[in-house]
């Protein structure tokens, strides 16, 4: 059976469409981008994917066209129909915590969603060794988390951030964890990089490294006209790649991309 908190179900059934948010923003786009980028790097070339917590398979679309054979898993049944009507990948209903594929039967395990919507510690170590479990030894586990500092950041430069919405940014900066805000994310776990790092070596996972998604001109982008986009994007996505593992920056975007061998 899939356990989804409330909040976190209520939150994609009712008030986000996760299945544009990877192209409707300036952010969005560098996000995916730069994901596209990192994943394209590190997957061999015909690889058997679980894309756990895939949502409506923004990721598993290309990854099946880039000739990957993919199964995406999502706990949002909504999601999933979705997904499934792509028609190149497979999509199931299921759980990061109890996935039902058998041991060391993919190539590649991907965790670009569970690990902030899970916050507590048990349930991410779960999460994270079921993915060992499935990925065959030598292969591959990707997971995506929440820089801890990315909301305040995002807030901040938008023009959102106001005295009495402060809390909701800085009380994660002591327990990683942030509340439901009507007016933005819901319940998440926000990581700091080293802290995602231990996780991943905690599972077991070896050769673990942990580089920054978007860079510091993920502001830019977020807060840019619609029509000035294209002109600066390439320009962010190499400021990106610049200082992807720079210890000083990782943390300047608003997501980490992790990867470790089973």
């Amino acid at each position: 059976m899939v356990e989804l908190d409330p909040l976190i179900h209520a939150f994609y059934r009712d008030r986000y469409v996760e299945d544009d948010r990877l192209v409707r923003s300036g952010h969005g786009r560098l996000e995916f981008v730069r994901t596209q980028e990192l994943l394209r790097r590190w997957l061999p070339a015909a690889s058997v994917v679980l894309d756990v917590g895939g949502a409506t398979g923004v990721h598993a679309r290309w990854l099946a066209a880039d000739g990957h054979q993919v199964t995406l898993v999502d706990p949002v049944v909504e999601h999933v129909e979705q997904a499934a009507t792509v028609g190149t990948f497979d999509a199931e209903v299921g759980d990061a915590r109890r996935l039902r594929q058998p041991d060391a039967s993919v190539d590649v395990t991907l965790l670009l969603g569970p690990l902030y919507h899970l916050v507590e510690d048990a349930a991410r170590a779960r999460a994270l060794s079921e993915a060992v479990r499935v990925t065959r030894p030598g292969g591959l586990v990707v997971a995506a988390a929440i820089n801890r500092y990315g909301g305040l950041i995002e807030a901040g430069s938008n023009g959102s951030l106001t005295p009495d919405r402060l809390h909701l940014f800085t009380e994660p900066f002591t327990t990683g964890r942030g509340k439901d805000d009507p007016n933005g994310f819901t319940v998440a776990y926000f990581h700091h990089a080293d802290e995602l790092a231990t996780e991943l070596t905690a599972a077991g996972l070896t050769d673990v490294e942990v580089l920054g998604v978007e860079g510091p001109a993920a502001n830019v982008l977020q807060n840019a006209a619609a029509d000035a986009i294209d002109n600066l994007l390439p320009a962010a996505v190499l400021a990106a790649r610049q200082v992807e593992s720079d210890p000083n920056l990782r943390a300047a975007g608003y997501h980490y991309l992790a990867r470790g061998t089973r």
